[in-house]
């Protein structure tokens, strides 16, 4: 099988390293079937799409939709970079899954709205399958309504044209949209676990993603969540597009 290939943005060794490992696990891949890029440490390489069998994008502290004004000069050129790749991948419909500024990023690339209307708290989330959803190659794993981990300061408002809406939530209207028959965005970490989530906020506290003075009630939320479903997705999308 041809390798997956894994792009990052997160400059925290421990946080790039812990959601390498949650894809890894989700997807039930060994590290020789997933290869990272971490674009925020170097430029991006040159990418033969015709050497993977899909491309993962990562969560991330970037938001694309703030001013240009206000993002580095790091984030400049990964989005440059970034939306190079994405005009090979829609124009050759390249199996494509974009988890949290995933989605924002393909959001932006094709002129939907993304803005902070729909933001939401790091925890877990109800997530709901619609009809297109339930029918699609690859959330049909997923059981109707089912709980994932979300943490997020922007998010679509409005789907891109021809963007097909697969999942809603109860706090946040646009979950998952997909474009042509391969390209997949989700709101929601379909890598995160229990575990991965308090990883993750231990190392962003301070980053306004919940109030730090709630962390009790946040790690209380997390513990008694049972998030299993969302990992069902990436072994599906493994599953249909490993080559």
């Amino acid at each position: 099988m041809k390798p997956f290939l894994l792009l990052a943005t997160r400059s925290e060794d421990e946080a790039a390293d812990d959601e390498y490992a949650g894809f890894l696990a989700a997807g039930d891949l060994e590290p020789d079937q997933l290869h990272r890029v971490r674009l925020e440490a170097a430029p991006m390489p040159p990418i033969d799409l015709n050497g993977y069998s899909g491309i993962i994008v990562g969560g991330s502290p970037f938001n694309a939709s703030d001013s240009a004004e206000i993002k580095s000069s790091v984030q400049r050129r990964v989005e440059a970079e970034l939306a190079a790749l994405l005009d090979q991948v829609l124009a050759r419909d390249f199996p494509f899954l974009g988890a949290c500024y995933g989605v924002g990023l393909l959001t932006s690339h094709l002129s939907g709205r993304l803005d902070r209307t729909w933001s939401e708290e790091a925890g877990p989330t109800w997530i709901s399958l619609t009809e297109a959803g339930a029918a699609d190659q690859l959330f049909a794993a997923l059981v109707p309504t089912f709980q994932a981990f979300v943490g997020h300061k922007e998010a679509c408002s409005e789907l891109p044209p021809g963007a097909v809406l697969l999942a809603t939530g109860q706090n946040c209207p646009v979950q998952a949209f997909r474009v042509g028959n391969n390209v997949y965005a989700t709101q929601f970490h379909p890598e995160l676990t229990n575990a991965g989530i308090l990883t993750r906020i231990r190392i962003y506290r301070e980053s306004g993603y919940f109030d730090p003075d709630a962390l009790d009630d946040v790690i209380a939320a997390i513990d008694a969540s049972i998030v299993t479903e969302p990992a069902k997705l990436m072994k599906a999308f493994v599953s249909r597009f490993g080559r």
